[in-house]
């Protein structure tokens, strides 16, 4: 009765058919429900533990599904704490090794030398398939979650203090940062403040030239009375030239310590003493800074796949303000850039002025921002997270990155505005600061009253 009732547990040995069908019936059952294969045909206890670590994982997949649609933020939190990273991982490692485990006894309970002698290859090599895509992809999980808590530690500050919105807005100093051959030392090529409303995710991007002068400090500046204030106005004014992209090099090269809180808070004494200025030119409070290694940003377009860009006029690439030794064009039209394209787009400038130049970087950072779905970046991952932990630096801190990951992508679903400070507007050798905080204001306000019309 018991070899009757039970043909799986107690199976027709003598018979090659019965086995084959058997052994497929168990392979297959390993692979839906891992662990039922024992619990039918082997040890119940192994079976049972199998069964419970899996649905315990399927459990944990579904819920996680249903946070993300409600409450994204909450997932995002889990894969940007250190702690929790670590968690997964071991989670992740732990479900491979017993799944090699499960499915290593499956193949012995099937019996092989029991089945048809045709069938043996193709039970042995589908089994074998399943324990690479379900034990690899959950070691390849475990090492991608390493690589993200590598990335999230290289790049976010972990100590530092989250800093609130002002007037409901995050503002974020976007700085490209150029330390070519031809330059001592690292230097703002572009700066533009991201303004971001802290509800709704619309951004407004600010465009900073590079060659502003007469700059005020804010009340409180360390810059108010230093040898960048030489006639104590409180105003950026140290000889013949004092273009703002000139602080970073200089105070980090003579003035540290005007800053020496800078590295502990993860910054440095020219990144504070750039936002100071910003601040003080625009009347904004700046919470937080990134900085772009422009030298490392063609690695992390071609991490992303490349970007597509509508050229309008045709660029150098490379060569010098007499055109000579060009190593190529850039062509009007549309172009799906790689990364070393997408560089020369942003820093080409011997046929157009530096403020065509600023607009092509916003272009490409709108582009960058608007066109690489999740899917892409996940495909992409590992090789994204290595050119962001050599590319990005930034004093955005830890605690804060689940909530800005899901401030982010509401921004990507929003119409990007922007402003220029550039001639005619603005005179960058002496500028109208009433004029130019008018215009700031204005366009975050018509950014704002655009959001609640949508």
């Amino acid at each position: 009765m018991t070899t009757v009732n039970a043909p799986i547990r107690y199976p027709d040995v003598a018979s090659p058919k019965v086995m084959t069908a058997r052994a497929w019936v168990l392979v297959v059952l390993n692979f839906v429900l891992p662990g039922s294969a024992q619990v039918l045909a082997g040890s119940r206890r192994l079976g049972r533990f199998g069964l419970g670590c899996t649905l315990a994982l399927v459990g944990l997949a579904i819920v996680a599904g249903v946070v993300y649609l409600i409450w994204p933020q909450m997932i995002f939190s889990v894969f940007t704490n250190e702690w929790s990273l670590w968690a997964v991982q071991i989670v992740l490692i732990a479900y491979a090794v017993l799944w090699v485990v499960l499915a290593l006894d499956t193949l012995r309970l099937v019996r092989l030398v029991r089945t048809r002698p045709k069938a043996r290859g193709w039970i042995a090599g589908f089994t074998t398939v399943l324990l690479v895509l379900f034990a690899g992809g959950a070691g390849y999980g475990a090492y991608l979650v390493n690589v993200t808590r590598d990335t999230v530690a290289s790049i976010f500050a972990v100590q530092a203090n989250a800093a609130p919105p002002v007037d409901g807005r995050y503002n974020i100093l976007l700085l490209g940062g150029d330390a070519g051959a031809d330059r001592d030392g690292l230097r703002p090529d572009s700066m533009t403040v991201v303004s971001i409303e802290a509800d709704t995710g619309r951004a407004t991007m600010i465009g900073i030239p590079r060659d502003l002068q007469q700059v005020p400090f804010p009340k409180g500046s360390p810059l108010i009375g230093s040898d960048y204030d030489e006639n104590g106005t409180g105003v950026y004014d140290c000889g013949s030239d004092c273009q703002i992209s000139f602080l970073y090099p200089r105070v980090e090269a003579y003035d540290q310590d005007l800053y020496p809180n800078a590295e502990a808070e993860g910054s440095n004494a020219g990144i504070e003493a750039t936002k100071d200025a910003i601040e003080g030119a625009l009347d904004i409070k700046i919470q937080y800074y990134v900085l772009i290694d422009m030298q490392g940003f063609a690695q992390l377009i071609d991490a992303l796949g490349g970007v597509d860009i509508n050229v309008t006029e045709r660029l150098p690439i490379g060569g010098d303000e007499n055109l000579n030794e060009v190593e190529g064009w850039i062509e009007p039209g549309q172009q799906h850039m790689d990364g070393t394209t997408a560089l020369w787009y942003a820093r080409s400038r011997h046929t157009t002025s530096d403020y065509d130049r600023m607009g092509r970087q916003r272009e490409l950072q709108t582009a960058i921002l608007t066109q690489f779905q999740p899917a892409n970046v996940l495909s992409k991952f590992q090789g994204i997270a290595q050119a962001g932990a050599d590319v990005v630096k930034t004093d955005v801190p830890q605690s804060t990155l689940a909530y800005f990951l899901d401030l982010a992508l509401k921004t990507k679903n929003l119409p990007v505005d922007s402003v220029e400070l550039v001639p005619p507007a603005v005179d960058p050798e002496n500028p109208d600061w009433d004029s130019v905080r008018q215009s700031v204001m204005d366009a975050l306000v018509l950014s704002s009253s655009k959001t609640s019309t949508q």
